[in-house]
């Protein structure tokens, strides 16, 4: 009997002991958060950037899951980046080397503690490691709707499904277009302000929804800070703690001198002394207009193939090429022959109602034009219309 019950005392402790020594599936093995980065001072930089740090509690590791990088080795880097085919890929980082390179170029960096229970945690820890697999950790970026802070939203999704809710009803502020949240990330970044305007077409100038702002990491931050858990206990905040980790204040910001809102007045100053000037000495002075109209039509080669050939949906229906023609190419060597063929004063009055059918497409609300254009749809109107009715004076007309 004393044997029978020292054996079955054994067993007991025997499996006391196993118990003890199986991990506690109910533990917290895992501290979750978002990390939002400021913007920096490049282009590639100024939207900012979202990123993952998970935390291994009891095994001591500490990384960083970023969804935004690419490799700069690509064949035809710029090639397949301008057509909207370079694919953007999942890397990991220590958490200690992804904070060394934003406390370098002084980048203030945010996190964002998910309040997750042990199975969340868990399940997105390991939908992070299944799309760091080789095979899975290249996607194809889309700067609106698949980039560095969609892809973390949609990861969080997936793992939540239902029990992940946005409280997108509660945010405040008036509805805006996809351009305008552009430009607020490149205001003082005038020349790559232009530059986006011009390359993007009219498919971004209608009101973005709350989920859709969520492509800035800024945006997605404030997103996270309202939502909430539902569904597996008491509802909860998503976020439990906010924590500053880099702050270097906001840095003083100025366009510059050199800036296209400036150098364009000029330019519309300059022209209009030309005008004058000719006009007076009864001379077209068409150095300047080749200038002028060679450099439209080499931006309009560029938009044409935007639109055509690039998988980029934000560069179709692009109206910039209702100034910036690529056709203007050919009234070069029409103002350079020296007897004019009919046809360049039809292509000059083909200009002119380009450039006034941008500027009605622009009142009208179709496509938004970045403000600085506005010196310069004067200058092309003024030049179509003084070389269409003096052209003909000055120059013999071809039978």
């Amino acid at each position: 009997m004393k044997l029978k019950k020292k054996s079955f005392f054994h067993l007991f402790l025997c499996f006391v002991l196993m118990l003890i020594s199986l991990p506690n599936l109910s533990a917290q093995q895992y501290r979750i958060s978002l990390l939002t980065c400021d913007a920096g001072d490049e282009l590639y930089s100024a939207f900012g950037h979202s990123a993952v740090r998970v935390m291994d509690l009891q095994g001591g590791r500490d990384l960083v899951f970023n969804y935004g990088t690419f490799n700069f080795k690509t064949p035809n880097f710029y090639g397949k980046f301008a057509s909207g085919k370079l694919d953007y890929m999942l890397s990991v980082s220590t958490y200690r080397d992804f904070i060394y390179e934003y406390e370098y170029f002084e980048r203030n960096v945010r996190e964002q503690v998910l309040d997750l229970n042990p199975e969340q945690s868990r399940d997105l820890v390991n939908f992070l490691e299944i799309n760091y697999l080789p095979e899975r950790r290249n996607y194809r970026y889309e700067f609106f709707f698949d980039n560095c802070a969609t892809r973390i939203r949609d990861a969080l999704e997936q793992v939540l499904g239902d029990q992940l809710i946005w409280q997108d009803g509660e945010q405040e502020g008036v509805e805006k277009t996809f351009r305008e949240l552009i430009d607020e990330k490149v205001l003082y970044m005038p020349w790559a302000d232009l530059g986006i305007d011009i390359a993007l077409g009219s498919v971004i100038d209608r009101d973005a929804a709350p989920r859709e702002e969520q492509f800035l990491p800024q945006y997605m931050e404030e997103a996270f800070a309202r939502a909430e858990i539902q569904g597996d206990g008491p509802t909860r905040p998503l976020v439990k703690e906010s924590l500053s980790i880099l702050d270097f204040g906001d840095k003083e910001k100025s366009m510059g001198l050199m800036n296209p809102y400036l150098l364009f007045w000029v330019v519309a100053i300059l022209f209009t002394a030309i005008t004058f000037i000719g006009f007076k000495k009864k001379k077209l002075l068409l150095g300047f207009d080749l200038a002028l109209f060679g450099l439209l039509g080499i931006i309009g080669l560029v938009l044409a193939y935007l639109w055509i050939f690039s998988e980029i949906p934000s560069t179709k229906w692009n109206w910039n090429i209702l100034w910036a023609f690529p056709g203007h190419l050919i009234l070069i060597p029409g103002l350079m022959a020296k007897t004019l063929k009919p046809w360049v004063r039809k292509y000059l009055l083909f200009a002119l109602i380009l450039a006034d059918a941008a500027v009605v497409f622009w009142i009208l609300g179709w496509q938004s034009f970045h403000p600085s254009l506005i010196p310069l749809f004067l200058v092309i109107i003024l030049r179509t219309n003084y070389l269409y009715y003096n052209i003909a004076r000055y120059r013999t007309v071809a039978v």
